[in-house]
């Protein structure tokens, strides 16, 4: 099961695990596998805390970090010294209240972690520096570039700290931007993939990636989350895989017990392509959130990127605490990011059960088609 990519990178499984939980990523990285922590929750210092917490947990062994960097936002957080939160127009803020009051979601709107002109900026090239900066004092094994061609200057010093550059595409056409970038590893995500995801299916997606910027290794996402979807992801030419999905139901996920809830009786067709979480496509579990923001007679649509984060996140945090205390509308309302492979999801385990699962079942794959083939 080793390929080029566990050589260069001195992991035992190409097996990514992508999460916003550093308890995930230092089970999954223990396990032989390779934990990515997406910096996007935090603030520098708190990412900085994060990190030195894996450090202190994964014996030396190479962990990522991700960064968001889209290729085109909304051009008021461009703006250094506009107050982001006051260019969100009014009637989405009314919006939000009138789905507060509809649901009967008791609580106030709490801003995210941060000040919201820090959080909305995270996601421009100069706000993602802050987090690029804290990344690369750590001992990381891989720094990713998420929605965006990598900026040059995250290449540039990404280089010369001896750590690969990865960049997340839904296209060929973005598979070659990326290289052309500096990407030194791309994952291709297909459509089934929670989060931010294109229109073309991993199957269809990832041979032509392969075949696209080789000899470039190439990481398959999106509807991976046993060791059979793995086999099959290997045998169209990845050198690996990048899962997220899978880790929301472990033990150690950060996920919410009310959403978690949700996700284990969820099949794969209770999901859904939003704008309502972040202002770009993003797949995530269907809800009252996104029918409303998606299809609702009131909806004034969602704003682009960031601004419709700010607007979500805020909402959020204020229907995950009624969530937790029960409250029926906002259960109706709470959502995560989450891909169609939520259907499989049907248990709680330990992350690194999960690995150990995942790689056994990859072996049994493997051998039943060398007997096919025999």
């Amino acid at each position: 099961m080793r390929t080029a990519i566990c050589e260069r990178l001195g992991i035992e499984f190409p097996l990514f695990a992508f999460s916003h939980c550093r308890d995930v990523v230092a089970a999954v990285t223990n396990a032989g596998g390779f934990g990515v922590l997406g910096a996007i929750a935090f603030t520098p210092e708190q990412l900085d805390t994060e990190l030195t917490w894996i450090d202190e947990r994964v014996g030396g062994h190479p962990y990522g970090v991700d960064v968001l960097v889209p290729g085109r936002i909304d051009a008021a957080a461009l703006d250094r010294h506009a107050r982001l939160a006051d260019l969100v127009p009014e009637r989405h803020r009314d919006f939000v209240t009138h789905l507060m009051t509809k649901y009967g979601v008791s609580g106030t709107i709490q801003p995210p972690a941060g000040s919201a002109d820090e959080f909305g900026r995270r996601v421009t090239a100069a706000g993602a520096s802050g987090l690029i900066d804290v990344a690369l004092k750590h001992r990381i094994g891989l720094i990713a570039s998420a929605l965006g061609p990598p900026p040059p200057e995250m290449v540039t010093r990404a280089r010369a700290a001896g750590v690969p550059v990865a960049a997340l595409v839904g296209t060929v056409e973005h598979a070659r931007r990326q290289v052309a970038a500096g990407a030194d590893l791309v994952v291709a995500q297909g459509t089934e993939a929670g989060g931010h995801t294109g229109e073309i299916a991993t199957m269809v997606l990832v041979p032509q990636v392969v075949d696209a910027v080789a000899p470039v290794p190439v990481l398959a996402a999106g509807g991976i989350a046993s060791g059979r979807q793995m086999a099959a992801a290997m045998a169209l030419g990845a050198e690996g895989v990048w899962c997220g999905s899978v880790w929301l139901t472990t033990e150690e996920a950060e996920t919410a017990p009310a959403v978690k809830r949700k996700l284990l009786a969820a099949s794969s067709l209770d999901t859904v392509r939003s704008r309502s979480r972040t202002g770009k496509p993003a797949r995530q579990l269907a809800s009252a959130w996104t029918d409303e923001w998606d299809s609702g007679p009131e909806s004034p649509g969602p704003l682009g990127m960031p601004m419709q984060l700010l607007v979500a996140e805020a909402a959020m945090a204020r229907i995950g605490a009624a969530a937790e205390r029960g409250e029926p509308g906002a259960l109706e309302l709470a959502n995560y990011f989450v891909g169609q492979v939520v259907g499989q999801l049907n248990q709680v385990k330990p992350a690194r059960e999960v690995v150990y699962e995942m790689v056994s079942e990859f072996a049994e794959a493997v051998e039943r088609l060398a007997r096919l083939s025999g």
